[in-house]
């Protein structure tokens, strides 16, 4: 066996480069979880947000795509509309991965009722032989940003999310703890 051949073995046995780039993505998460509860100690959060995926359509259908992401989604908003969260859900093709992310929201029509927001963190988790179907994943770990428009009623939500040139998925969830509880 060459060397090359040895370095190939290594790294699909999850050998040092697969290593590094675990160690990463944990610094990485560890580092942004930090900046995020540093902030939002200083800021006053409005409400939490609890949300799930109904509905995934991909702009261009491949047998390999998974319809459905089974999202889970914790953010919150601060009193003066940033905003703050973690997603967990299958990718398009069914892998476990995470969004972490922070962005801003700003109603639409002067309403509270409709909004749009736009969020940018961390993606993880496209991994072989997917991870070169989202840009910028040489790391495991690739940036990403999601524009949101989304309808309210009271405390009941459902979110239209544009995920770049893939797909877009409808979701819904519910607020909690407003500050005004």
């Amino acid at each position: 066996m060459n060397l090359e051949m040895k370095h190939t073995a290594g790294q699909a046995a999850g050998g040092p480069s697969h290593s590094i780039s675990k160690l990463l993505a944990a610094i990485i998460t560890v580092a942004l979880l930090s900046l995020v509860s540093l902030s939002a100690s200083a800021m006053e959060i409005a409400e939490w947000r609890f949300q799930t995926s109904l509905y995934t359509k991909h702009w261009s259908p491949d047998p390999e795509h998974v319809n459905s992401s089974k999202l889970l989604n914790l953010e919150f908003e601060t009193t003066n509309r940033w905003l703050y969260g973690f997603a967990h859900f299958d990718n398009s093709f069914g892998q476990p991965s995470q969004y972490l992310y922070a962005g801003y929201s700003w109603p639409l029509f002067s309403k509270d009722w409709a909004y749009f927001k736009l969020t940018g963190g961390l993606l993880h988790g496209y991994k072989e032989p997917y991870e070169d179907k989202i840009p910028l994943n040489s790391l495991g770990v690739a940036p990403a940003i999601i524009p949101t428009f989304g309808l309210r009623y009271k405390r009941v939500f459902t979110e239209l999310q544009i995920l770049g040139t893939a797909a877009a998925t409808v979701t819904a969830g519910f607020s909690f703890g407003h500050k005004s509880d």
